[in-house]
């Protein structure tokens, strides 16, 4: 069976990680995020995360990681801001080919989430990567991100999470019937019972 790229993309504290989550469950896929993946990395060495090299080294580790994945046979569903692939086509096509030559075809997400959302959700979870931009709110709150170029599916953030995977199940029903499918050999008994 084919497995499913999902890319969930979205600003910082959109609800991109709680999305991703959700939807790795209800496709049996890999959940990689590129934070979990390059964090402890940049972290450790004090890279500067907006510095190109930087950025270009991370995203390779997150599209390598998912191709891998991917070659094997495992959905996969990959968490990251994809700021460059949402504003630039010749970026999405360049990553979306690194994993339809691992046999996906990918579908980006983009999550939606109004300014005022995004502000009161780092106030709430408290990350040390958000005091900067919690310094000036009014700044946050004037930026309206850009939304993708490519081909995407919209998920609104504020609305509960059995809507958002809904509208991933309305343009990813494949993957949806084929986590389904997948699961049910999965599910055996021990010791096995004779046939």
């Amino acid at each position: 069976m084919t497995p499913v790229a999902l890319l969930i993309s979205g600003e910082p504290a959109s609800g991109k990680t709680t999305l991703g989550a959700a939807a790795a469950e209800r496709y049996s896929a890999a959940l990689l995020d590129l934070d979990v993946i390059t964090g402890p990395l940049t972290e450790r060495f004090g890279a500067r995360l907006d510095a190109p090299e930087v950025r270009e080294a991370r995203y390779a580790a997150l599209l390598d990681t998912a191709a891998d994945t991917l070659r094997v046979g495992t959905s996969a569903v990959l968490v990251a801001p994809f700021t460059a692939e949402r504003a630039d086509p010749r970026r999405w096509s360049a990553a979306a080919g690194r994993l339809r030559a691992a046999g996906a075809e990918p579908l980006l997400v983009w999550v939606d989430c109004p300014p005022e959302v995004i502000v009161t959700r780092m106030r709430d979870r408290a990350a040390a990567r958000d005091c900067t931009k919690l310094d000036d709110p009014a700044k946050l709150l004037a930026t309206r991100p850009i939304e993708p170029v490519a081909q995407h599916v919209r998920v609104d953030a504020t609305t509960p999470m059995a809507e958002q995977l809904a509208e991933l199940d309305r343009h990813c029903p494949s993957g949806r019937e084929q986590a389904c499918a997948q699961a049910t050999p999965r599910s055996t008994t021990w010791p096995l019972r004779p046939e």
